[in-house]
């Protein structure tokens, strides 16, 4: 999965309720554009190159799986839900809204309709000084300067005051720190590691991902289940066991909890429709042993995906081994899941629904799923 570009964005209000602007605005690039990891002081700024109300102004600092140009085109459509019409030509005017890029990570962009970084940065203080409060030692791509010392050369006198009111984060109503480790599971192809990783990078959490590509029988098992079932399972078993209780047992003081894309009882429902049933008795006994040591995840996510589905997303990631998988055999490991987790009191679970969703496409059905996630 690729990882999402870093940008700060510059806001600005000197029209109508500046502050609920502002608000809106924040709220508007959380729900189109991406995740929102930081948000400066907001600061009162007198108008810069013409004659105008003051100004309300802030930086923000945005993930997103978006380009730099279609980051752009949403940021315009905020602007234009919100008020603003921008007129062709030059000249400041006061304005509902402003969004801007100041940067893209580290890319230079010069574009007709992008320049990045912005190239009035380094000479306007309504931006370099909320930008300094989120992003000091970040440094300007072309200029190798870091925000704090741009701030210190700025030129620009204007006087800004900061107000004692802060911009909310939208990101804070997801509220995972009641759980030190959540286990996202579901069918092959259901969108588990996907939805790992995205609520790891958006949530600071510790990632577990299941090392299934390093098993040399999981190729041979397609080919010929009757003949590699066991050392199939047997070999996920111990390293699911050993990668579990390594990862769990190493605190790591940088991250807020552990999200995986498997919980360890994956290996007996696998195991139960796999294996023939003198060599299943004889692996539950190994799986109880191995599996009363093991720290329980507090939360079960199960994402449900009917069988069409699977098989669809099957296909789209490509791995040769799979493009056999029978509607059979995964409608059994359904099965297996769904009925272990009815009984289940171990932890919480939480079965949801997304045959319908593309929660890796779509932002608005990724947020729609966190929300169900952290619904009490």
């Amino acid at each position: 999965m690729s990882q999402p570009t870093t940008f700060h964005i510059a806001l600005g209000s000197n029209k109508g309720d500046k502050f609920r602007n502002l608000q809106l605005a924040v709220d508007s690039i959380h729900t189109q554009i991406g995740n929102i990891k930081l948000i400066s002081k907001v600061y009162k700024s007198p108008a810069f190159g013409f004659e105008g109300d003051e100004f309300l102004n802030a930086c923000l600092v945005l993930e997103s799986y978006l380009k730099p140009q279609k980051v752009l085109k949403a940021l315009l459509k905020i602007e234009k839900s919100l008020g603003r019409t921008r007129k062709i030509g030059k000249g400041y005017e006061s304005r509902t809204i402003d969004l801007d890029i100041v940067l893209a990570g580290d890319e230079i962009i010069n574009t007709k309709t992008l320049q990045v970084p912005h190239p009035e940065m380094q000479k306007r203080r309504f931006v370099l000084l909320p930008l300094n409060d989120i992003a000091s030692k970040i440094k300007h791509p072309k200029l190798s300067k870091e925000v704090s010392v741009l701030l210190d050369e700025c030129e620009d006198n204007s006087v800004l005051e900061p107000i004692n009111v802060w911009l909310k984060n939208p990101r804070k109503a997801f509220n995972f720190s009641k759980y030190n480790y959540i286990a996202i599971e579901g069918n092959i192809g259901a969108g588990k590691t996907s939805l790992a990783t995205m609520i790891s990078q958006d949530f600071n959490a510790k990632l577990i991902l299941e090392r299934f590509a390093d098993n040399p029988f999981l190729p041979k098992f397609y080919k010929d289940a009757t003949r590699y079932a066991f050392p199939l399972e047997m070999s996920f078993l111990a390293d699911r066991y050993q990668q579990i209780s390594d990862d769990l047992s190493q605190l790591d003081l940088f991250k807020d909890f552990v999200v995986s894309d498997y919980d360890v009882f994956k290996s007996l429902i696998f195991s139960k429709i796999t294996l023939q049933d003198d060599e299943f008795k004889l692996y539950r006994k190994l799986f109880y042993l191995m599996y009363k040591d093991i720290a329980k995840p507090e939360l079960y996510v199960y994402l449900y995906q009917n069988t069409q589905r699977l098989q669809e997303n099957i296909k789209k990631r490509g791995r040769d081994y799979e493009q056999n998988i029978q509607d059979t055999y995964l409608d059994k490991i359904n099965e297996g899941y769904l009925d272990f987790l009815k009984t289940q009191s171990d932890f919480k679970v939480k079965i949801i629904d997304i045959s319908d969703k593309d929660f890796v496409k779509n932002r608005s059905d990724y947020l729609n799923l966190l929300a169900e996630i952290c619904m009490e």
